[in-house]
Parts: C-alpha cells; sequence; structure tokens
C-alpha cells in the first residue's frame, strides 16, 4: 500500500480509512487471527465441556485450566521464536511463517492426540495432549505478533489488530461448531474437525507473505555465551534504553488501561443470573447483537486509530469503557426478569467498548515493539498487563460481595480516571517511543 494521504489536520481521508481494509496483508490478518485463538478457545472451553460430560470431576478440570498458563508466560521462550530457525521449513517459508507452520502442527498433533483418548480410562494422555495443544497455540501467538508487528507501519498496527480479533471471533464461532458436531456424531469427530481446520491454516500461510523488518538482525554471532545475551538480554535492554525513565509510567499504563473491563467482565454473568435473566434470552444477545457490536467495536476502533491518531482513539476508548460500565451500574439498580431491552443495552454497549480497546490497545503494545525483536519484545510488554489484570480479577467476586453489583460496576468503571491521567500525562510530555511515534525504520515498509 502507498503512503496514506492526510489532510491538513494530519488526518487521513475516509476513502483511504476503508480501503485500507482490502489488502492482502489483512486477509492473511484474518486468517493467522483465526488460526491464533482457535487453540485457545479449545483448550479453555471445549476440553473442559468435553471432560466434564464424560464425568470427571469439577475439581480435576479446575487442575487442566493450569495448561492455559502458557499464554501468560510464553515470554520465557519468545526469544527462541526470535532468534532460532526452523529446519527446513526456514528456508522455504522465512523466520515468521515457519514457526507459524510449526506451531500450528503442534496445535493439530495436540488436537489430534486428543481425539484419540478416553478420559474414563485415564487422562494422562489427554493431559499430553492438552499440552501441547496449549503450548503450540501460545507459541503461534508469539510468532503471528511478530508476524503482525512487522508487516505494517505504526498507521496501520490499529486496522491490523482488528483484522485480527475479527479471527479470533470467527474461531470462537468455529470452536461452537466443534461443540454441535460433538452433539451430532462426537467428541472424537469434533476435535479432528478442528485440527483439520487448523491444518487448513497451515496450508494458506504458504501463500502469505513474508515480512522483511528485522530479518537481518536477528542473525547471531559468536559464542554460545554471546548468543543467549543477544536473544534474552539485548530485546529487554533496548526497551530500556529507548524508553528511559518513561519505561515505568507506560508499564503502568500497559498495566491498567484494561483493567475496567477485565476485571468487570468476570462479575457480568453472574449479574445476568440474580437478576434472573433466562439464559437463553442472554446467549441470544450475546450471540447475536452482542457479537454484531463486537465486531463493529473492532473495526471502528481501527478507523479511530488509523484517521485520528493513536493515542486520541485510547483516551476515546478509555470515555466509552467508563461509560458501559456505567451502563451495568443502571442495569443491576433497575432491571428485572423482563428487561431485555435493557439488558440488550448493556451488552452491546460494553461489546463495543471491548471491541474498541482491543484494538487500539493492541495498537499501542505494537508500535513500542521493535521489529528486530518482536516477538520477544511484545510477548514481555503484553504479559504485563495479561498477568496484572487476571490475577486482579480473581479478586472481583469478593468486592461485589462487598459493596453490591451497583457499586461494584462504578468502582470498575471509575478505574479508567487514573488510566485516563497517565494517558494524558504521556501524551502531554512522553517521547515518540512512548506515545507510539517512534519510527522504526525496518517498519516503514509497504504493505
Amino acid at each position: 500500500m502507498t503512503d496514506m494521504t492526510v489532510n491538513g489536520n494530519g488526518q487521513r481521508s475516509w476513502r483511504e480509512t476503508v480501503l485500507v481494509y482490502f489488502t492482502p496483508v489483512m486477509l492473511s490478518m484474518l486468517i493467522l487471527g483465526f488460526a491464533s485463538g482457535l487453540p485457545l478457545y479449545m483448550v479453555f472451553q471445549k476440553l473442559s465441556f468435553w471432560l466434564r460430560d464424560a464425568g470427571i470431576e469439577r475439581s480435576t478440570i479446575g487442575f487442566f485450566y493450569w495448561v492455559t498458563l502458557s499464554y501468560t508466560f510464553k515470554f520465557l521462550w519468545a526469544p527462541i521464536v526470535d532468534r532460532i530457525k526452523v529446519p527446513i521449513l526456514h528456508s522455504m517459508l522465512g523466520p515468521r511463517r515457519s514457526w507459524i507452520v510449526t506451531a500450528i502442527t503442534g496445535t493439530v498433533i495436540g488436537l489430534t492426540i486428543i481425539s484419540q483418548t478416553d478420559p474414563t480410562q485415564g487422562l494422562l494422555p489427554v493431559a499430553i495432549g492438552a499440552i501441547l495443544l496449549s503450548y503450540s497455540g501460545a507459541t503461534l501467538d508469539v510468532a503471528i505478533d511478530a508476524w503482525r508487528i512487522e508487516s505494517a507501519p505504526n498507521r496501520m498496527q490499529a486496522n491490523m489488530a482488528a483484522a485480527y480479533s475479527l479471527g479470533y471471533r470467527v474461531a470462537y464461532m468455529t470452536s461452537g461448531l466443534g461443540l454441535a458436531i460433538s452433539e451430532w456424531a462426537n467428541w472424537s469427530a469434533s476435535f479432528l474437525a478442528m485440527a483439520a481446520a487448523m491444518a487448513i491454516s497451515a496450508v494458506l500461510v504458504f501463500f502469505m507473505k513474508e515480512p522483511a523488518a528485522g530479518a537481518g538482525s536477528r542473525d547471531l554471532e559468536g559464542s554460545f555465551g554471546m548468543k543467549v545475551v543477544r536473544a534474552v538480554w539485548e530485546p529487554f535492554k533496548q526497551i530500556l534504553g529507548r524508553l528511559g525513565r518513561w519505561f515505568i509510567p507506560v508499564i503502568l499504563l500497559v498495566m491498567i488501561y484494561r483493567m475496567s473491563d477485565f476485571t468487570m467482565g468476570v462479575m457480568a454473568s453472574p449479574l445476568y443470573a440474580d437478576i434472573g435473566f433466562d439464559r437463553a434470552i442472554v446467549g441470544g444477545v450475546q450471540g447475536g447483537p452482542g457479537l454484531a457490536a463486537t465486531i463493529f467495536g473492532l473495526f471502528v476502533g481501527g478507523v479511530a486509530a488509523f484517521r485520528f491518531g493513536l493515542m486520541r482513539a485510547l483516551v476515546i476508548g478509555l470515555i466509552i469503557t467508563l461509560i458501559t460500565n456505567g451502563a451495568y451500574a443502571w442495569l443491576a439498580a433497575t432491571a428485572g426478569p423482563e428487561d431485555v431491552g435493557r439488558l440488550t443495552i448493556a451488552i452491546v454497549g460494553d461489546n463495543i467498548a471491548g471491541g474498541f480497546v482491543t484494538t487500539v490497545f493492541i495498537a499501542y503494545l505494537s508500535s513500542l515493539v521493535d521489529p528486530a525483536n518482536a516477538a520477544t519484545q511484545y510477548a514481555l510488554i503484553s504479559s504485563f498487563y495479561a498477568f496484572v489484570a487476571k490475577f486482579l480479577s480473581g479478586f472481583s467476586g469478593v468486592l461485589a460481595d462487598a459493596v453490591g453489583y451497583v457499586n461494584f460496576f462504578l468502582i470498575t468503571a471509575s478505574w479508567t480516571l487514573p488510566a485516563g491521567l497517565l494517558l494524558v500525562f504521556i501524551m502531554s510530555l512522553g517521547p515518540d517511543a512512548a506515545t507510539g511515534k517512534h519510527k522504526f525504520e525496518e517498519r516503514q515498509t509497504e504493505a
């Protein structure tokens, strides 16, 4: 794609804003988003459903959740994805696509192993398949994040994030199809069908473009010790050097920007149940207008960041999160079991906000990353928000019990305020490296 035209205010035309989505790199991103999302949904949701359906105790199923820790600690082996060449595939596909195909192959094998097991006859084979599926899926995330960052300049990262997230949503719907297949046929056929979907994704990777950004900087030279230093320490040192004293406020922003919607989301379903909404109605709203709202939010976030700038889009994201979280306080205070209209307003609003902030936040994280160390640096930065937000979200029930639903959602909404103050501080005084404007020469590529 050629450079986008901008008007006198630095804003891009609406034509350029829309056409950016109709490029080969965006279609590739959609496919890779699907491949990234399907393993997580299968191991996080469908595996537990299958185990419970087989009569496995809830406590045992809970222990299987630990396999998803791979997604939290993936930064530990991200330097391997950045630096190590996959035999044979590297010469055929390049560094990023070779790792993507390798990781997808691992998910296919994991799903196939699970499909051939019977949890009533022993859980060890199931655990082996689940671990392979989870760690392959986490590795796939690392490789795809690096591909996304290197395949487009900063100005397109929000659009890439929107396409990626839409692919994730398609994976969610596909995993639901896997559940239906288990009902029509059996669980073995379900897992095999999902393995086939991943295999098709791997084939499509062969037709995608390998990004050139950062390739020359990833070659390792010197002794084994020096290679370890270059692969592990230098990417972290590089971030510190680029951000300097602004590393602390930037990481704080990363940790708290999505705290509001993460913590409120944990208590949304209990609220529906306690109000007395019918499960079928809640599911219908979530799967119909709620899903459409999420997709709409994803692309509006991409449009806002592309047209108005990333930091302004981050501000907009906090404002709509504040409003939509407040809508849940309104729902808790006023709704009864028959108030489907209010339920719809709350879910649609929250999903629009969730889609919007997902897009702009991923774009911001991507703007902080050097293409030469994309896998390592993105995995590290994203782990800050993933671990902290998920850990604190575990206390949502305690807070809701202590203050009640109305005050709980008002409190979670108010957590956008310190994030907003920190964001304005970084916008006003921060260097280009902290505001998503740093010019990584290798990323100024044509998309």
